[in-house]
């Protein structure tokens, strides 16, 4: 019996849940399998990357839903949806980040439509809907923190959370609620093992007069990827990258740092806390390898223990 791999509940003989096809768009009966392998669509990211406004180490295909012809089609222009193919070094990338992002969505993280689906080869190509789109062409105001700080691609590590909370009090509208969105999400990267959160990895978004934290995006645990001693956070914190613990990120940067009263940072690692059931749930159904199920368990359970959950 398969499971959907946008919902990850049971679909019976199908590839696809008549849910996880509604969540795409509510008359869209099946999705045929995107007509390219993992190679054709690293090779069509590289063609297609200097039209592509999104870019990163990630091979990255800008496409659209075309519900009449129920399938996914990859354009240059206008694009909805963010494809990401299989990874030609690093394993099981789309796996992993439509897992983190499922993650997020628990702990009250706001996170686009997203998912996997098959393609021509039966790999798997995570999707997300970009969030910076408004009706058929109107684009949100966006801009990423490497952009606020005057910095660029290559600089994007060059930089301090203590610093990143300073642009939040300089350009957001309810500085204080957005300090606490940074805050669940800071703690959640670091239970998680995403050590590549960079200054482009947080963004803000103006909706409705509003200029507040965009939704979440590239969450992976990378620590399951990469080998090597791997740093636990991509911004110096308190003038670390590594050992961190429940002092440096509780009280000195939620308290300390951000400002968040007691009661707030109670309340967001209780919320953490009871989540964890349901985490433990998503990761063993979650399309990864056993191996790799059990790296991400593991790493969960020993970064738990450090922040006293």
């Amino acid at each position: 019996m398969n499971r959907c791999p946008i919902t990850y509940e049971l679909c019976g003989e199908s590839l696809y849940s008549e849910k996880g096809l509604k969540l795409l768009a509510p008359t869209i009966r099946d999705l045929k399998t995107l007509q390219y392998t993992a190679a054709e669509q690293r090779e069509e990211a590289f063609q297609r990357s200097v039209k592509m406004s999104v870019q990163g180490v990630q091979p990255k295909l800008s496409a659209i839903l075309d519900i009449k012809n129920e399938c996914f089609e990859i354009v240059d222009q206008h694009g909805r949806y963010i494809l990401k193919p299989q990874h030609d070094i690093y394993p099981e990338l789309p796996e992993n980040e439509d897992l983190t992002m499922r993650l997020a969505q628990y702990i009250g993280l706001e996170v686009p439509l997203h998912g996997l689906i098959y393609a021509k080869d039966l790999s798997l190509t995570y999707f997300i809907k970009r969030f910076d789109r408004k009706g058929h062409k109107d684009k949100l105001p966006l801009e990423d923190f490497s952009q606020l700080a005057g910095l660029t691609r290559d600089t994007k590590y060059n930089y301090s959370m203590e610093k990143l909370v300073g642009l939040i009090d300089s350009y957001c509208t309810f500085p204080a609620k957005e300090k606490a969105k940074l805050f669940n999400l800071v703690v959640f990267n670091y239970l998680i093992g995403n050590e590549d959160m960079h200054l482009k990895n947080y963004s803000l978004i103006s909706r409705e007069e509003i200029t507040e934290l965009s939704p979440v995006y590239d969450l992976l645990n990378t620590t399951i990827v990469l080998s090597g001693d791997a740093e636990e956070i991509a911004l110096y914190l308190s003038g670390k990258k590594k050992r961190l613990n429940f002092e440096i990120l509780v009280n000195y940067f939620g308290k300390e740092r951000c400002g968040l009263t007691d009661k707030l940072i109670d309340n967001t690692l209780q919320k953490i806390g009871g989540a964890v059931p349901q985490w433990e749930e998503l990761i063993s159904l979650s399309f990864l390898s056993e191996g790799m199920k059990d790296k991400y368990k593991q790493l969960l359970d020993n970064r738990l223990k450090i922040l006293n959950f």
